[in-house]
């Protein structure tokens, strides 16, 4: 049976962390769409087309990923979409507690049969966020290593 997955984020930007999980979850699955969320309550860095444009690229490798983007519930566009998975990371127990809140509550919006799978993630990114690269990157902080090549060159070249 063909598995579709979803990986869902804001990803403002793709971190190495980010990279990491998604290169693991499409061994996983046959298909895995990488989804970026346009979250009202954050105010990115980023346009979602730029987002996708980078995540595209860092993953031009994977040829069983995909890139889309979406408003609204997790929940609404995973059952339109027909995913049966759909992937969390997780990178220290704090975050344990919020994501199982989130996958119980979606886990009564889902269609039957959608799963929430979590992926710890690797313990050399356990400390990264997205929106910890943006400060450091702001204040003049070193962030290569932290975000893929291509996200580095893009930051730099956009915020010359």
């Amino acid at each position: 049976m063909k598995q579709k997955a979803l990986y869902a984020g804001s990803f403002d930007p793709i971190t190495n962390g980010h990279l990491d999980l998604i290169n693991r979850a499409s061994k996983l699955y046959d298909s895995l769409v990488v989804g970026v969320i346009a979250n009202p309550s954050k105010n990115p860095l980023f346009s979602a087309e730029e987002r996708k444009m980078l995540i595209r690229e860092a993953t031009s490798h994977l040829k069983n990923v995909e890139i889309d983007d979406f408003t609204g519930l997790l929940a609404s566009y995973v059952n339109e979409q027909q995913f049966d998975v759909v992937v969390r990371g997780l990178r220290a127990a704090s975050d344990f507690e919020s994501e199982i809140q989130m996958a119980q509550m979606n886990a009564r919006l889902y269609n039957e049969n959608v799963e929430t799978v979590f992926l710890m993630t690797s313990p050399e990114f356990s400390f990264l966020s997205s929106s910890m690269v943006k400060e450091v990157f702001m204040l003049h902080g070193e962030i290569e290593g932290l975000v893929p090549d291509v996200v580095l060159s893009y930051m730099i070249e956009k915020y010359k």
